[in-house]
């Protein structure tokens, strides 16, 4: 017998699938992430982000109006109490294309890093160097992500504080070595959505605690800055990622971007607006569509309902 709770349960998590196959369809159809005979090596880490990523994908090649492969890679780094057998086991059961890549990244880190100090970043050089090496070897022609939007918004405000700089996690961006095209397709989600639709679909979370090393304390004081905005103001987040889609370089100061010294007088610049630095600026609030229907459009993803 179906009851009123399961009813429930099952509309309210078809209907956050649905906004996440909806944002992340957006995404790849603004950025172009994917194209027709695209092979996507989604990297899994076992965590929130990439099983959401890995499963939204697999929806929406459901019924795409392109054809595009796609391989879950896993790299094994020999963290100590790391269980291997989860991820094999769980993309075996979906029934998706997968590799499980081992490399003791662990023994290097601990052997070059003093005990205590933070081992993130060489970590992370070291792994992204592997799992550049392995979409070459898999033939992947998109190298995707997990990051969501949180993530980026945490990175810009990262850079602002600490790098002096404008600059957060791009969409879709060339890789490193410049052989691989990364894709960051959650980059319109909320961190929020994901870790709902993680809970609701139970998926076989590994800890991200494994090697012992101290956290990103400069990153988890942002993450919570960001965290009580979004409680105690309601739409900021949206207002401040719609601001990174909407930059104005007059309005700066990067004389890269903007020709500061051509200004003559006289002379009206096609587009660009005044100096309006003494008006009293009134300021709308972003318009949040998070409800609307799903939709189909030509050229981008065309979505289905899947229980």
């Amino acid at each position: 017998m179906i009851t009123e709770q399961y009813k429930k349960q099952t509309y309210n998590l078809n209907k956050l699938q649905k906004r996440l196959r909806r944002n992340v369809g957006n995404a790849i159809a603004d950025f172009n992430m994917i194209e027709n005979d695209d092979k996507v090596m989604v990297c899994l880490s076992g965590g929130k982000d990439s099983y959401t990523l890995l499963d939204i994908l697999l929806n929406l090649r459901l019924n795409a109006p392109i054809h595009f492969d796609i391989v879950a890679v896993n790299l094994d780094q020999k963290q100590p109490g790391f269980p291997e057998h989860i991820l094999p086991q769980y993309l075996a059961s979906i029934g998706v294309d997968y590799k499980i890549v081992q490399e003791n990244t662990y023994g290097i880190v601990k052997e070059k890093i003093p005990a205590g100090k933070t081992t993130c970043s060489l970590c992370s050089r070291l792994r992204r160097g592997i799992l550049y090496r392995t979409a070459t070897e898999l033939g992947a022609t998109k190298i995707a992500l997990g990051h969501h939007r949180d993530d980026m918004l945490a990175t810009l405000f990262l850079n602002m504080f600490y790098g002096g700089k404008l600059k957060s996690m791009p969409p879709k961006l060339i890789s490193d070595d410049g052989k691989q095209i990364v894709i960051r397709p959650l980059a319109y989600c909320k961190e929020k959505d994901i870790e709902k639709y993680a809970i609701a679909k139970q998926f076989p979370i590994i800890p991200c605690n494994l090697c012992g090393s101290q956290p990103n304390l400069q990153r988890q004081v942002v993450k919570d800055m960001l965290n009580t905005w979004d409680r105690q103001y309601p739409g900021r987040l949206e207002t401040m990622f719609s601001a990174m889609q909407d930059i104005v370089p007059s309005h700066l100061c990067d004389a890269t971007l903007f020709d500061f010294k051509g200004i003559k007088k006289g002379v009206v610049i096609n587009g660009i607006e005044g100096d309006l630095a003494f008006d009293k600026e009134e300021f709308s609030a972003v318009s949040l569509n998070d409800e609307n229907e799903d939709f189909e459009l030509e050229g981008k993803i065309a979505f289905r309902e899947v229980i």
